[in-house]
C-alpha cells in the first residue's frame, strides 16, 4: 500500500509539473497558415522540410531548400501579429517563383561580379552569368539553390551546412559554410555565418529576405521610414557594376541618415542617373564602422501605421538597400496576394560588389587555414 501511494504522489506530481512546463511548439498557429507536408520533398536526393522557431513575440518558419526565411511573424502596436517576410507556402511555390532569391541565403558571394570574372592567385575564373553579362548572388546554381543540411534544430534556433565542392558556380576550393538562425529572447533574429576553404576563394555571405512590415502583400514600402548609417553609397554603371570609389550621400537621394520615408525622393529618378540605373534604389551604401568588423547599427526601418520597426545590426562593412524595382506582380505568395513593384525591401549585410575586381575595396577573399566568420542581427520592435 506505501508503495501504491508513492507511486500515486510521484505520478501526480509528474502529471502536475508536465502541466505546467511549456512544450515545444511545433507548428505556431496564431500567425502561420504554413504546413510542414507542403515543404517535404526530395530534391537531388536531398529531403526537404520546413521548421518553425519561437522566441520572445517573434516566430520564424526556415526551409532548407536554399536556407530560406518562409516567413517571420511579429507584433504590431496593437498586439497583433502578421508575417513580414514574402515568401511562398510550399517548395513548388518556389521552385517556379519568378523572384529567385526570396528568403534565401547567398553564397559563394553575394551581389554582382562583373562580367563573371575575377583573378586570383595569376589565374582568371570564369562564372556563370545569370544577370545580364554579370554574375549575381552566386549564379543560378548558387547557395539560394542547394538543399541544406540540418545539423542541429532547437525550439528557437537551426544550424544548416553545405559543402560547395571545388569548381561549383566556378569558383576554386571546396569550401565549408555553416549557418545558424537563431530567435533571441530580445526579439531578435541573429544569423551567424562561419566558412572554411582548402584553396583561396572569395566568400561573402549574406540573406535575401523580403520585407514588409505591414505584412507580405500588404502594399507599398513607400512609405516605410528608412534610416541607414552611411556617410557613402556605391555608384553603379547601368548593369550595376561600381563604377569607382564610393561617393558621399550628401545632397543626394541616397541620404538616408536622418530618416525618410522611402519614397521621398524617388520622383527624381527621372533625372538622377543612379535612380536610373537602378530603377529606383538597388545601392551598396558603406557603412560608418566604428571599427573594422565591430557590430553596430547600419539601419532602422518603421512602417508608420502597424508601429513595427527593424534594426538592422552587422559586422559587415556594407549594406544592399534594394526597394523591390524589379518586382512585377507575377509571383503570388503565401496569403494569395501578389507581390507587385515596390512593395518589399531587402537590406543585405554584406561587403562591397564586385569586391575581386576593385583593390579600392576590403578584400573578400578566404584563404586556407582562416575562418570566414560573421553575424549579423534583425532586431523587432513595435512604436506607438
Amino acid at each position: 500500500m506505501k508503495r501504491i501511494t508513492l507511486f500515486s504522489m510521484v505520478l501526480g506530481a509528474t502529471i502536475a509539473l508536465s502541466s505546467c512546463t511549456p512544450k515545444p511548439q511545433a507548428k505556431p498557429e496564431n500567425c502561420f497558415i504554413l504546413k510542414a507536408e507542403d515543404f517535404q520533398k526530395t530534391i537531388d536526393g536531398k529531403t526537404t522540410n520546413l521548421y518553425f522557431l519561437k522566441n520572445g513575440n517573434i516566430q520564424a518558419a526556415i526551409t532548407n531548400y536554399g536556407g530560406r526565411i518562409v516567413g517571420l511573424c511579429t507584433p504590431d502596436k496593437t498586439g497583433k501579429m502578421g508575417d513580414i517576410v514574402l515568401g511562398f507556402s510550399s517548395i513548388d511555390g518556389y521552385l517556379n517563383a519568378k523572384e529567385v532569391f526570396h528568403g534565401a541565403l547567398i553564397g559563394r558571394v553575394g551581389n554582382r561580379i562583373a562580367k563573371g570574372k575575377f583573378t586570383l592567385d595569376g589565374q582568371e575564373y570564369t562564372l556563370p552569368c545569370n544577370n545580364g553579362v554579370n554574375h549575381l548572388h552566386g549564379g543560378p546554381g548558387g547557395f539560394h539553390n542547394v538543399i541544406w543540411d540540418v545539423k542541429a534544430a532547437t525550439d528557437s534556433s537551426i544550424v544548416l551546412t553545405y559543402l560547395s565542392k571545388d569548381g561549383e558556380m566556378g569558383y576554386p576550393g571546396n569550401l565549408n559554410v555553416e549557418v545558424e538562425y537563431l530567435l533571441s529572447s530580445k526579439n531578435e533574429v541573429v544569423m551567424s555565418y562561419r566558412a572554411t576553404t582548402d584553396k583561396s576563394t572569395p566568400v561573402n555571405l549574406t540573406n535575401h529576405a523580403f520585407w514588409n512590415l505591414a505584412g507580405e502583400g500588404n502594399g507599398t514600402i513607400n512609405d516605410h521610414v528608412l534610416t541607414i548609417n552611411a556617410d557613402a553609397y556605391t555608384a553603379v554603371d547601368s548593369t550595376l557594376i561600381p563604377l569607382a570609389a564610393n561617393e558621399p550621400v550628401e545632397g543626394t537621394p541616397f541620404d538616408f541618415r536622418a530618416g525618410k520615408a522611402i519614397g521621398a525622393d524617388l520622383e527624381q529618378q527621372a533625372e538622377n542617373v543612379q535612380l536610373k540605373n537602378g530603377l529606383g534604389y538597388d545601392h551598396n551604401f558603406a557603412l560608418n564602422k566604428p571599427a573594422v568588423g565591430e557590430m553596430s547599427l547600419a539601419a532602422t526601418v518603421v512602417e508608420p501605421v502597424s508601429g513595427r520597426k527593424m534594426e538592422v545590426f552587422t559586422q559587415e562593412p556594407a549594406l544592399q538597400f534594394y526597394g523591390g524595382n524589379f518586382m512585377d506582380g507575377a509571383d503570388t505568395g503565401k496569403s494569395s496576394k501578389t507581390y507587385k513593384f515596390r512593395e518589399s525591401i531587402a537590406l543585405e549585410t554584406q561587403h562591397f560588389p564586385d569586391s575581386p575586381n576593385n583593390t579600392n575595396f576590403p578584400s573578400i577573399i578566404l584563404n586556407p587555414g582562416e575562418t570566414y566568420q560573421t553575424q549579423s542581427i534583425y532586431k523587432f520592435s513595435v512604436v506607438k
